[in-house]
């Protein structure tokens, strides 16, 4: 297929790239050059610019940081004209972006008056799943739609889920995430009490993982440098999943338990634990760097 695929941040690029590596004709689009240079040196074609990116395309895949983005490339905003009347009717859409749910579905409305489909599916996994090609998708709308974007989806990731209609992988992504918050913090605790006890951060960080305890961070993603080499932690904090995308998406869920009512008080003090982090200056650092903010001092 012909795709276009807008965004290549630390999710975005390995994404573009395995689909690149699949067979299909990627043409590709950031603003940020050197975003663009990436994944150019791994053979993709890269756009001028994203309405050059979906000319000829058949499907169209976006992977921005937040609502407004997706919002100002498809609708148009001060700063550029809407994308939608370049793509052509027929295409779809696949937005994997993690934004507010009321926001899909108003670009999946404007999209469906121009006689272009849409589905939103935000991604879990993280930038090694990314790599690997093993990505949990979310999707929200129809089960036509899906099966369109089943054959793409595939090529970057090793489960797909049907949430429901438009909006609904959007819901199922903030609930994920906030609950990657809670647990994120607690397992910074953990370990940081730990270690303030004389502990092995390696040695506790199995035993909690063999034991009730056990969870995604202690499992793929440890918080603590040195325990796992191939983590942000062991990495200065680099890559991976910001501090203020963490931040972010608790905001999304926080807004969303507002507007239905629901009582989430663990994932409004995650929230107001990563605002403080961000605040301290670690906004760009991987979320696991919260742990930071709990470790003894001296």
């Amino acid at each position: 297929m012909q795709i276009a695929f807008i965004g290549l941040g630390h999710m975005g690029a390995p994404m573009a790239i395995n689909l690149h590596k699949a067979g299909h004709s990627v043409k590709a689009f950031d603003l940020s050059p050197d975003a663009c240079a990436q994944v150019k040196a791994q053979g993709l074609q890269v756009a001028a610019s994203a309405q050059d990116a979906v000319q000829g395309a058949e499907a169209v895949i976006s992977m921005l940081p937040a609502s407004q983005h997706v919002e100002g490339l498809y609708l148009g905003s001060d700063k550029a004209p809407a994308l939608l009347p370049h793509i052509a009717k027929g295409t779809l859409i696949i937005d994997s972006s993690t934004i507010a749910a009321a926001t899909s579905q108003k670009v999946a409305r404007a999209a469906e008056a121009a006689g272009i489909a849409f589905i939103d599916a935000p991604v879990s996994g993280g930038t090694g799943g990314a790599i690997a090609g093993t990505l949990t998708f979310m999707v929200g709308g129809s089960d036509a739609h899906l099966e369109r974007a089943r054959p793409l989806l595939e090529k970057m990731g090793a489960n797909i889920f049907h949430a429901g209609s438009v909006g609904a992988g959007q819901t199922a992504k903030i609930c994920n995430n906030m609950l990657l918050g809670i647990l994120m913090v607690g397992t910074s605790e953990a370990i940081a009490l730990g270690v303030a006890n004389g502990l092995d951060p390696k040695v506790l960080s199995e035993i909690m993982r063999r034991s009730s305890g056990g969870n995604w961070a202690l499992e793929k993603y440890n918080p603590y440098p040195g325990v796992h080499e191939n983590a942000p932690a062991s990495k200065g904090y680099a890559g991976g999943f910001g501090t203020d995308l963490m931040l972010k998406d608790l905001g999304l869920s926080q807004e969303n338990a507002t507007a239905v009512k629901a009582s989430t008080p663990l994932g409004g003090l995650a929230r107001a634990i990563y605002a403080a982090h961000s605040i301290a200056g670690h906004g760009g650092e991987d979320f696991s760097s919260v742990i930071k903010m709990l470790q003894k001092k001296g």
